[in-house]
């Protein structure tokens, strides 16, 4: 979905409509693996080393077809700047397209 680079909106701050700038921004931070209760974690705290069957920690069956990732495209997130004031207003609801290209 293709964007412009600049759009006529109202400004909240300034309290009419101004051109703004538009700005794809990210949906938000991934968690990392070494999250509490990470295995990546136990696995460095020494967890699932010697003899025997390892349960948890041991090694995990292949993925199957059906439960790899589903979506194909990602949810974009849209920042608009005012350029009289210069304030930033961010959408939060994250819009899902195929492309996001700016023009």
């Amino acid at each position: 979905m293709k964007y412009p680079k600049a759009t006529k909106r109202y400004c909240p701050y300034c309290k009419k409509k101004t051109d703004q700038k538009v700005k794809l921004v990210s949906t938000g931070a991934q968690r990392g693996s070494l999250r509490r209760g990470g295995i990546p974690r136990a696995k460095l705290r020494g967890r699932g080393i010697g003899i025997g069957n390892k349960g948890k920690w041991g090694s995990k069956p292949a993925v199957s077809k059906f439960k790899r990732k589903s979506k194909t495209t990602k949810k974009t997130n849209i920042m608009y700047t005012c350029k009289v004031c210069n304030k930033s207003k961010y959408q939060y609801k994250g819009i899902r397209s195929g492309k996001q290209v700016q023009e």
